[in-house]
């Protein structure tokens, strides 16, 4: 008999009445059992969450900064391991896994840095006026409460650490709510908070049914909900509780820009090679993945068949192989949705160059060009290895054509000119504008996140922290300034 993981309740392992498979969406195996939390003990959670957040706030940064190092140097201890449970249960290639466990932990590095340097509080003179002789004020931060941590599934392990670290650093406690396809990995960061001095009740990991998630938003306890995911469900959540604090990482439709000045052979090589790269990796989930290629006339057919043949060059298959470039999607329903966004397209009239052919829960690296704009390619976040490319008129078109949608995460914009990279900056209407490069380029302690529909509030660790707490302002009187 296999056995089941337990869960964490208020820094300590449980398990509940039921358990659910984790199974490989690769070949189907089942990676592990995981117990569920019964409606008590995510009630007992919560309360605990509540009960210590005055002295998790005031525990000294010291202790916070050490639990967070500890954890970091614990990542790296176990790299190789957690990679293969990362990719065992999510499909992700071994070389991408390793990359991940390695961004968290820096993430936990960063987070213990911050927590050492945050809230030093900042003094303002208020003499500046005659009514405010003597006075001082003085600012700091303070948690604002119980956050709720909601990850997804394509970086189980480090989109729980940008929940996880900077609640910590900050003195926030956090119910962390994993997603149920991919919710080992996050058990083993609760495995490594367990064996930090951390307050009992500062943090849970709760593998709760997504069906249960409502009454966790509606919790008044937690007033601060952090989600990563889907558009439709991360604004059903703030439309549903608006009166609560809601930073929302939501989805995109990443544009890499071609430009004109960008046009020598080892220019477009390199252009076609990253785009190749990162339509395609972790299968092409992530949200800043490239899912639009956007080209001056000027260079689109000599860089066209560049992409092609380096999209072609992506090795697919088992994702244990470290060879492997490309795997399986989290599952087959959503391959099959893929495919069926790919033959849309190619029935309304697009050309489909290379892939475009689904197994199981695997979807062919795919490059379509004449794509018609109101297919659902076009206007949405396909989540899958899927690349269009469009032909235009000069950069003030190129960037009219990235702002032509209703997301704005993240793009990227291949030109050398300085003036051209700053009124990129101006005008497209993102979140991130990476130069030189695509726009899946991501470093953990940057601000991150969209604008439009692609969320609101940011993420990287001072960032989060940031997000979590609220000024208070104190003022002192009859002082001699």
């Amino acid at each position: 008999m296999r056995a089941t993981h337990a869960f964490w309740l208020a820094g300590r392992q449980a398990t509940g009445e039921t358990a659910f498979d984790v199974t490989s969406p690769w070949d189907g195996r089942v990676v592990g059992a995981v117990s569920v939390p019964t409606e008590a003990q995510v009630e007992e959670a919560v309360a605990a969450a509540y009960a210590v957040r005055d002295e998790f706030a005031a525990t000294p940064a010291h202790v916070r900064a050490a639990a967070l190092d500890h954890v970091s140097r614990r990542l790296a201890e176990r790299t190789e391991e957690i990679a293969r449970l990362i990719s065992a249960e999510n499909g992700k290639p071994m070389k991408w896994a390793r990359g991940e466990v390695g961004r968290a932990v820096s993430v936990f590095r960063f987070a213990s840095e911050e927590a050492r340097r945050f809230n030093g509080g900042e003094a303002q003179r208020l003499d500046t006026d005659a009514g405010g002789q003597g006075r001082l004020a003085f600012t700091r931060r303070f948690p604002k409460g119980v956050v709720l941590g909601i990850a997804p599934f394509n970086f189980p392990l480090n989109l729980c650490a940008h929940k996880v670290a900077p609640a910590i650093a900050a003195g926030a406690p956090i119910v962390l709510k994993p997603a149920p396809a991919t919710p080992l990995s996050a058990l083993v960061l609760g495995e490594l908070l367990a064996e930090t001095e951390l307050p009992a009740g500062s943090w849970s990991v709760l593998p709760v049914p997504n069906d249960r998630m409502p009454a966790l938003v509606q919790d008044e306890r937690l007033p601060v909900i952090s989600f990563t995911g889907s558009e439709k469900v991360g604004y059903a959540i703030m439309d549903s509780v608006p009166r609560k604090h809601c930073t929302l990482e939501l989805g995109g439709n990443g544009a890499a820009v071609v430009l004109a000045d960008f046009a020598s052979d080892e220019d477009l090589d390199r252009a076609a090679n990253r785009i190749a790269t990162f339509s395609n990796y972790q299968g092409g989930q992530s949200c800043i993945s490239v899912q639009r290629v956007i080209a001056d006339a000027s260079v689109y057919d000599r860089l066209l068949p560049r992409i092609v043949a380096a999209v072609e060059a992506q090795v697919t298959g088992d994702p244990s192989d470290d060879a492997t470039d490309v795997g399986p999607l989290v599952s087959e329903d959503a391959a099959q949705r893929v495919e069926s966004w790919v033959n849309e397209a190619v029935e309304a009239g697009a050309t489909l160059h290379t892939g475009g052919k689904r197994d199981g829960a695997s979807y062919a690296p795919t490059v379509l060009t004449d794509v018609p704009a109101d297919v659902t390619i076009s206007c949405e976040e396909v989540f899958g290895p899927v690349l269009t490319v469009q032909k235009v008129n000069g950069e003030e078109e190129a960037f009219a054509a990235v702002n032509d949608s209703k997301y704005g995460l993240q793009a990227g914009v291949f030109t050398h000119d300085l003036q051209t990279a700053f009124r990129a900056h101006r005008v497209l209407e993102v979140g991130g504008v990476v130069v030189g490069d695509v726009p899946s380029y991501r470093a953990d302690q940057m601000p991150y996140g969209g604008a439009k529909q692609s969320g609101v509030g940011r993420e990287g660790v001072r960032f989060a922290m940031e997000d979590y707490t609220y000024e208070r302002v104190m003022v002192l009187t009859g002082l001699a300034l």
